[in-house]
């Protein structure tokens, strides 16, 4: 009787092979189950933080207060926090340096006050937290901020706070873009008017020109394009209104609204309307108490407003006329400073 079986060599090369492939399989296996689980923990994160403001908005606890650690001791009441610290201890709730993808190292200090960590200078210190659930995080407060608790919604024209946290404490590898993730201008969390009213549209924030979003120079809009941070076709050859207010709702002109959005933004403000259409101007009168997010952005509130929609070429841009009475669809040059930037949340 024969007896049939692996010979030493035949182990020792099928080992060999199984060490390759785990060696070359494993490293990735473990980043995409890294990513994946700070992914979960960001939206985890974001979505008990929106909830903490919103109710801080509908209670009227979210405006009023003159620097960020009076604003961090309230939002205590609604998220737990375990310990706030001023912002010449931040190094004792956030690591002390931290790395964009680039990459580039950031030393912590250097985020004290608003002027360096958010957008625009707020004039308020910078404050770090612990969160209950394991999150650490810097937080600078505008004390500009108003509120709307009727609506549940933010109805600041700036940015209410600007947010970096990290989802894996001090874990590392502690870079931008991976565990850490950065809100330099948390400006909504949310929708500013409701789904369902909107046709399913999530308008996330309303900017007016040149207090809400700038115009970009047509060398800043080619910077721009060439570094993937707008998704334009073109810039216009001056200042580029259009342009201020893609990269203000975030660089992507998916972002502002297309001509179908702009047809169910015309349906809530002029409910009774028969019909709305893209093309055709449609003779309605506007519901006064669904106008106020966009009248008070606007510099012509009392007659008209006006919002960009798409590129129409290097020229023009697309435009939705609002008045008291009729709405239609136009176009406008991109170097004027009429329009309203109104963002989509996609």
């Amino acid at each position: 009787m024969k007896y049939y079986g692996f010979t030493l060599a035949e182990i020792l090369i099928t080992l060999a092979i199984i060490g390759v492939v785990a060696v070359l399989t494993i490293p990735n296996l473990i980043q995409s189950h890294n990513e994946k689980a700070w992914s979960t923990a960001q939206d985890v994160f974001t979505k008990r933080l929106e909830v903490a403001t919103r109710q801080m908005n509908t209670e009227e606890k979210l405006a009023g207060y003159a620097n960020t650690k009076d604003f961090v001791n309230e939002l205590k009441k609604y998220i737990k926090i375990t310990r706030v610290c001023d912002n010449n201890e931040l190094t004792k709730c956030f690591e002390d340096k931290i790395l964009t993808e680039d990459p580039k190292e950031i030393d912590i200090t250097t985020l004290s006050t608003s002027e360096n960590f958010a957008k625009d200078n707020w004039g308020t210190e910078t404050i770090g937290v612990q969160f209950a659930n394991g999150v650490n995080a810097l937080i600078a407060y505008n004390p500009n901020t108003d509120q709307q608790p009727f609506n549940s919604q933010f109805s600041a024209t700036e940015a209410s706070m600007a947010i970096l946290y990290d989802v894996s404490g001090y874990k590392n590898p502690n870079t931008i873009g991976k565990d850490i993730n950065q809100n330099a201008n948390v400006k909504k969390l949310g929708c500013m008017i409701k789904k369902d009213l909107v046709g399913g549209i999530c308008i996330s924030n309303i900017l007016a020109p040149d207090t809400g979003y700038s115009p970009m120079t047509y060398a800043q809009c080619n910077e721009s394009k060439a570094n993937n941070e707008i998704d334009l076709s073109y810039c216009y050859p001056g200042n580029d209104y259009l342009a201020g207010a893609v990269k203000a709702c975030g660089g992507k002109k998916a972002n502002l609204p297309n001509q179908a959005q702009l047809i169910e933004i015309a349906k809530y403000i002029y409910p009774n309307a028969s019909s709305i259409s893209s093309s055709e101007m449609t003779n309605a009168s506007w519901e006064q108490n669904r106008i106020p997010l966009f009248t008070s952005q606007s510099p012509n509130a009392s007659s008209f407003f006006f919002i960009w929609s798409q590129e129409a070429g290097q020229t023009f841009g697309t435009i939705r006329v609002f008045t008291p009475t009729y709405t239609t669809l136009s176009t406008n040059m991109r170097n004027s400073s009429g329009q309203l930037a109104v963002c989509i949340d996609q």
